[in-house]
């Protein structure tokens, strides 16, 4: 993030200053780049480092996640459910403090998950996370993927081929 020079005249914020403090894209991908890292790690406290204390994470699997605290058990029951977790982010698409990240994840079930015992099955799900920046840290995230393709690939729920 490219720190404001200077403070705003008094009662103004104008279109320049934004720009001025806005996340550049090459700001983002070493952000992003810190964040790979640790999703290659597994590590939920690496993770969680990059949100702001009152950060919020929106997703079909925990549903709301508010505060640094809950954002870390998020991640531990993830790794822990699924212990071979790889994450894989995909170009970012970065629009000021907005980022889009495309990403692909591999995994096993192996341990409990939505009161199901470990299947042993592998899955791959595609989707994006829309993240809102402030101050160098996410704010909020909303994850975006097929969960009703993930608890097909699962066994929870059983499809029919399309017919062409």
């Amino acid at each position: 993030m490219r720190p404001r020079q200077g403070p705003d005249p008094p009662g103004t914020r104008s279109f320049a200053t934004e720009i001025a403090i806005a996340m550049t894209r090459d700001d983002a991908i070493r952000f992003f780049s810190h964040q790979q890292a640790a999703w290659n790690a597994r590590d939920p406290i690496a993770l969680a480092r990059d949100y702001k204390d009152d950060g919020t994470i929106i997703s079909p699997i925990f549903r709301t996640v508010q505060g640094k605290e809950a954002i870390v058990e998020s991640f531990q029951s993830l790794f822990g459910t699924f212990p071979d977790w790889q994450y894989t982010g995909e170009e970012l698409l970065v629009d000021g403090d907005t980022v889009a990240e495309p990403f692909v994840v591999n995994a096993t079930h192996s341990r409990e998950f939505m009161g199901l015992p470990g299947s042993g099955r592998k899955f791959e799900i595609q989707g994006v996370r829309i993240l809102k920046l402030q101050d160098a840290l996410i704010a909020y995230e909303r994850r975006y993927y097929d969960f009703t393709g993930l608890l097909i690939q699962l066994g929870v729920l059983r499809g029919k081929p399309a017919r062409p």
